[in-house]
């Protein structure tokens, strides 16, 4: 598309819709926008609710949201618009229908890349931060996104970071009442206990400090959630190898909520797999716990499965298991079997060497364990059931973190226990019946079988012979229990939030410790804690095969800002810092808060506001944002923690909502066609030629490839491309119109020419191209016209609310396509199409609204509504000939007689002036499309 100026298209058309026209008016309405603060939301009360009365103050509330987004210093390429376009449809088109919308968009501004780009070039990541965040609201704001600009944040602020700082001390004041299930104030802990001993009160904390096995990524200098792993054991951010090391850390105690964050996935609209990816993490799982006696006193395991004790003929614990020092054997018994050595002297200097090895593997390699590796500890434990000596196994596909970091092995009836017995050649009992043809280990159903323990204990034995898995469950389960040898109880492979970073670019903790080591938390009044300056912007970094190193906060090298004198009310004392920050999902787990308040300085946001917005809209109802859109690649991190956070305001009376988000749509992606050439080097993908049903670059042959976009692959197309090739309303009728909005779809913009045309066929229904006076007229439409008309009102209506933007586009260019083939001008059916055409196309629509004669803008404007006369019945176009020519047209039922078509036809006015007195000799009818009339 070439951009003409006005004045000078090749044809003369001085007011065609082009690219430069386009930019024109579009950059016209966002300053307009801007002035009139045509999106701003009324708040029920404080600053913000000031109205005008055309905000739609007195309509139903609707509070529309993204994803936070983080400002990159490489700005955006197309496929990031997706959802934001989508949720300003959504919010334009609510706006429309009557209700208060609140759409704002801040920024998720702390975080690693900024912190690594400061490392490389010495500027401060605030600094960069800013800039990078100034660049997207830029190309946002020429997309036209309806904002109220004046809730947006970034969450480096310091009155954001004050509110986050508070949070967290609601949380690190708390504890979780398992009787109340909620969590309550840790003053009324400590009213209960008698006691405000920090030895005893630390415990219970939501908030605590902890020395246990984290993530230790030693090229990243810092800590990582179990969320932050890949799958293959390596950093989510670098790709760099993680080790397990027991450091001290924050943690937050999300597993007390473990229950609720399952059960109340229940209660929301949110995809299936999203549920089913946060229900597998958390991992609920009903079992028994059970306990084997030893030398080094009882240990415990939890199973699923205690209906296969029977079944267990070994042990195995983790490396890092307290008990293992306990049980490890000064000497190997007689006749040990070699395998189970290692080839070491002695149990200790193989326990230690195995200890070494498995410290250098990540919790993915240890599980897999392919070698199937471990040592015989020496000693022996009891199995409750039968008072066998089983043999104690240490292991690495056990880890400490997960259940109790021991387990009881039943080889016959899972495959890695089958396997490691194999290789050690252990006893292997089958407990549970299999069919004929499977061998061992069978892992399916089936009765139990050589389960029976009453030659050992008598009538106080018990038999599971017969039973079914759940009947032999709980009947294992009440015997354990009868006895102190255990009870059924509920694991959860959800572990406490990791709340620690050792970065620089974090919100700093609002904690100080005293002489004595205890953690302390600042009064309100003392926050927001900033971040100081300091010499050196990165984490001490090591080998990242360097699993023995320690880390080193950069904040630990401004002593000065560390070591402080504080009057906290008993007098001014020296105290120490923290000197690890938050992680960057910190702000993130709050900001649908303030949103709803966001300047207010006296508490994290107005009750009655925030119960307007969040609050439930039906008894019994969770509250929450009323849509959320944003990928699903937060399923288990964002979206869990922001559960967590929210879950606990509300306990301590903070919100009204028990979830921030009701409804969660997830959007597909955009993404792009790359080339490379017979070297495997990308070329330019703009520059690549599609012919003869392949692809060539500068002539040669080229491979095509598809995936995300890059530099690196030269196939970037950005915003910034689009608007000044197509203008920002070509750009968002076309994401719209790319397919389903939750299926990704490949970017192609030479079809961004077909959003193009039909804004151009839109705007030559009004305008005239040359004069560019508006053609539009009062006369009245035909029944065809407004047929069409009110059936596309009632689709795009339909599927506007169903977030279907791609069907309720084609129904408008069906529809502009019927008007323009009929030359259709009524000013009555082409307002209703520029309404429609508005959440798509908001400039385009305020232009012909405007030229149409409205002086206000159509924002608030009612959306149409279908007149129900002309959806009763599906009608078509009868064409009537006399003595083959047409003379007449009909718009008849599709189900007319013949002969109720003939007297309609004989009776149509033309046709009765063109017979006139002629004798009519035949009348062939072909319902209901054509009447032809032989005279």
């Amino acid at each position: 598309m070439n951009n003409q100026t006005e004045g000078a298209t090749p044809d003369g058309a001085a007011h065609r819709y082009t690219s430069e026209y386009a930019g024109r008016i579009e950059t016209a309405w966002q300053d307009r926008w801007e002035a009139e603060g045509t999106f701003e939301a009324p708040n029920p009360v404080g600053d913000l609710a000031a109205d005008d009365g055309r905000h739609n103050a007195g309509g139903s509330k609707y509070f529309l949201m993204d994803m936070f987004p983080y400002p990159s210093g490489a700005g955006l390429h197309v496929g990031h618009p997706l959802g934001y376009i989508a949720t300003d449809v959504v919010g334009r088109f609510r706006r429309m229908q009557g209700d208060n919308v609140l759409h704002a968009l801040g920024y998720d501004a702390f975080g690693l890349p900024a912190e690594i780009y400061a490392v490389q070039t010495g500027r401060h990541p605030r600094e960069t931060t800013l800039e990078n965040i100034a660049n997207m609201r830029r190309q946002l704001r020429r997309l036209g996104l309806a904002h109220d600009e004046r809730r947006s944040f970034a969450t480096i602020e310091p009155e954001f970071m004050r509110w986050t700082q508070w949070i967290f001390l609601q949380i690190f004041n708390s504890w979780y009442d398992p009787e109340q299930g909620k969590a309550r104030p840790i003053a009324e802990l400590i009213q209960e206990l008698g006691t405000d001993d920090p030895e005893v009160i630390d415990q219970h904390r939501l908030a605590y400090i902890s020395e246990s096995p984290v993530n230790w990524c030693p090229g990243l200098g810092t800590v990582l959630a179990n969320e932050e792993v890949t799958a293959d054991g390596r950093s989510e951010r670098g790709n760099f190898p993680v080790f397990k090391r027991s450091l001290r850390q924050w943690k937050m105690r999300i597993t007390a909520y473990a229950d609720r964050l399952i059960d109340d996935l229940d209660r929301v609209d949110w995809p299936e797999p999203v549920k089913l990816m946060q229900r597998n993490w958390i991992g609920r799982s009903h079992g028994a716990k059970v306990r084997f006696e030893s030398a080094a006193g009882p240990i415990e395991v939890f199973t699923t499965r205690p209906d296969t004790l029977f079944g267990a003929t070994y042990m195995v614990l983790a490396p890092e298991h307290p008990l293992v020092d306990e049980l490890a054997a000064e000497t190997w018994p007689e006749a040990v079997d070699e395998r189970w050595t290692a080839g070491a002297p002695d149990p200790v200097s193989a326990i230690d060497r195995y200890r070494r090895t498995a410290a250098a593997k990540s919790d993915v390699e240890r599980q897999e364990n392919k070698e199937k590796t471990g040592v015989f500890t020496g000693s022996f434990a009891t199995n409750p059931v039968n008072g066998e000596a089983v043999p104690v196994f240490v292991a690495d596909y056990v880890l400490m973190g997960y259940g109790t970091g021991a387990i009881m092995a039943v080889p016959g009836h899972d495959a890695r226990d089958f396997e490691f017995a194999t290789e050690l050649s252990l006893r292997i009992v089958p407990v549970v019946q299999a069919p004929e043809d499977e061998v061992l280990p069978w892992t399916g159903a089936g009765v139990a079988i050589n389960s029976d323990n009453t030659d050992v204990f008598g009538d106080e034995g018990v038999s599971l012979d017969g039973l079914a898995i759940d009947d032999a469950k709980a009947a294992i389960i009440a015997w354990l229990e009868q006895r102190g040898l255990g009870e059924g109880t509920t694991t959860y492979r959800l572990r406490d939030w990791l709340f620690s970073r050792q970065r620089y670019w974090g919100e700093p903790f609002p904690i100080v410790y005293d002489e004595a080591g205890h953690a302390i938390a600042l009064p309100d009044s003392m926050l927001p804690v900033e971040l100081p300056e300091v010499p050196d912007y990165s984490p001490k970094t090591f080998e990242p095969d360097d699993a023995e190193s320690e880390p080193e906060p950069p904040l630990a090298r401004v002593p000065e800002w560390v070591e402080v004198e504080l009057d906290l009310g008993d007098g001014p004392k020296r105290y120490r810092r923290e000197t690890n920050t938050m992680p960057n999902w910190a702000g993130s787990s709050w900001y649908e808060l303030r949103y709803t308040d966001p300047h207010n300085s006296e508490v994290l946001a107005d009750p009655t506001n925030e119960r307007y917005w969040l609050g439930p809209k039906t008894p019994g109802g969770t509250g929450g944002v009323d849509l959320y859109v944003g990928g699903v690649e937060h399923a288990v991190l964002h979206l869990l923690y922001a559960r967590f956070w929210h879950k606990v305001m509300f306990d301590l009376g903070h919100v009204s909502s028990e979830e921030p988000f009701h409804r969660l749509f997830n959007q597909g992606y955009i993404q792009a066609y790359a080339f490379t050439d017979e070297r495997g080097t990308y070329v330019p993908a703009d520059e690549v030629e599609e012919r003869d049903g392949g692809w060539f670059f500068e002539g040669r042959p080229v491979n095509r490839e598809y995936g995300k976009m890059g530099k690196s692959l030269k196939n970037i197309v950005t915003p910034d491309d689009m608007y000044d090739a197509y203008g920002a309303d070509t750009f968002r009728v076309y994401e719209m119109s790319m397919g389903p909005l939750d299926v990704s779809r490949p970017w192609e913009t030479r079809a961004v020419v077909g959003a193009q045309r039909f804004l151009q066929r839109v705007w030559r229904l009004v305008v005239d191209e040359e004069t560019g006076e508006v053609v539009a007229d009062d006369t009245e439409p035909d029944t065809a016209a407004l047929r069409a008309l009110h059936q596309a009102i009632a689709g795009v209506t339909e599927d506007m609310g169903e977030l279907r933007f791609n069907t309720a586009i084609a129904k408008l260019i069906e529809l502009t396509n019927h008007l323009t083939k009929e030359s259709v001008r009524s000013r009555s059916v082409l307002e209703p199409l520029v309404l429609m055409l508005a959440p798509v196309a908001p400039h385009l629509a305020e232009e012909l609204w405007s030229r149409l004669g409205h002086e206000e803008t159509l924002t608030y404007e009612a959306w149409p509504v279908a007149d129900e006369q002309y959806l009763v019945e599906d009608l078509v176009t009868c064409v009537v000939q006399i003595q083959g020519k047409v003379r007449g047209k009909l718009e008849v039922p599709a189900d007319i007689s013949d002969e109720d078509l003939t007297a309609l036809a004989l009776a149509e006015p033309n046709v009765v002036r063109t017979i006139g007195d002629q004798e009519i000799r035949k009348v062939i009818v072909r319902a209901p499309k054509l009447v032809s009339v032989v005279v």
